[in-house]
């Protein structure tokens, strides 16, 4: 494939309505509506505690993506209640038109004593345009399972054949490998499907190999029918070492399936490397992939894990 660099469009430090919070542009999520697209991403600011809590925003986009429209100064769904699944924040936010609805599967966060976190997907519906969600209910439609004991979350959903589709991650183990160090999580790209969007059956299978080891870490898959085929984009990272070298932290992976069951990975064929001295020189994650205006796009975040933004790329030749 052959990709244009639109560059990064949008930094959250640049806009004052966003001073409050302590930036990050974490995992932007497209929405095209009839005049702009707008994009979803999770934003943190810092709790009672002195902790980050990821809430979701929006920014709308002319259909050229050269000027910012408008910017939501509040949260579209604040964080759950005390002892939910999704107290301590919302990441990521995916929107899926669904007729006149919008329904939006959310990524709820929760904090644990001997690991770090747990998540699970929630899910919330919007009947004004996508301004406001309204929680579907205050517990998770998909979480851990026998299966799946650790993580479920970054749920993608899109509708084909007329079934819901959803590929999401799920956590294979949580490893100590210093006493002195927060444990690390594995986590691999599941499938479900659904014929309501909201109870799913899933494969409880890992669908896309692993090219560093057994406990590469994949994360956020987008999928989008193109040309007889599944195209799917992810990003993926070495489970130790990826917060300070850059050889080990997300890069983006690409499969294709004509039947998503059965996925071939081929990360070469994406052409989406890392820059050489720019805002994604060292790592590029959070993909998000969408059609608009008959193009192909795909939203992204850079260094640090989208701290300072998201930027775009065309697709030119496929």
């Amino acid at each position: 494939m052959k990709w244009k660099k639109i560059g990064k469009i949008f930094n959250p430090f640049e806009h004052p309505a966003l001073s409050s919070y302590a930036g990050y542009a974490q995992s932007p999520q497209a929405l095209p509506l009839k005049d702009r697209v707008r994009v979803y991403f999770s934003i943190r600011k810092l709790d009672q505690h002195a902790k980050f809590v990821s809430h979701v925003l929006f920014v709308d986009f002319d259909e050229a993506f050269s000027e910012i429209l408008e910017i939501s100064r509040e949260p579209v769904l604040e964080p759950g209640k005390l002892g939910t699944f999704d107290e301590h924040g919302i990441f990521p936010f995916s929107p899926l038109w669904d007729e006149q609805r919008i329904l939006a599967y959310t990524c709820g966060w929760s904090r644990r004593v001997s690991v770090s976190v747990e998540t699970s997907t929630g899910l919330a519906i919007s009947t004004d345009n996508g301004l406001t969600f309204q929680r579907y209910g205050d517990g998770p439609i998909l979480s851990a399972s026998l299966d799946e004991p650790f993580l479920v979350g970054d749920s993608f959903v899109r509708k084909y054949e007329n079934r819901y589709h959803m590929w999401y991650i799920y956590g294979t183990k949580w490893v100590q490998f210093d006493a002195a160090e927060p444990a690390e999580r594995v986590y691999k790209i599941g499938h479900a499907v659904s014929d309501d969007g909201i109870n799913f059956t899933r494969e409880s299978r890992a669908i896309i190999q692993d090219v560093i080891n057994e406990d590469e870490c994949q994360a956020l898959p987008t999928v989008i029918w193109h040309n007889g085929y599944y195209h799917m984009v992810f990003c993926f990272r070495h489970i130790r070492g990826f917060r300070t070298d850059k050889t080990k932290s997300y890069r983006l992976g690409y499969a294709r399936s004509a039947d998503m069951i059965n996925w071939i990975r081929d990360d070469g064929a994406l052409g989406l490397p890392v820059s050489g001295n720019d805002w994604d020189s060292e790592m590029m994650c959070y993909p998000n992939l969408f059609e608009w205006k008959g193009n192909i796009y795909l939203l992204y975040n850079g260094n640090e894990f989208g701290k300072y933004g998201f930027g775009l790329a065309l697709l030119e030749e496929d």
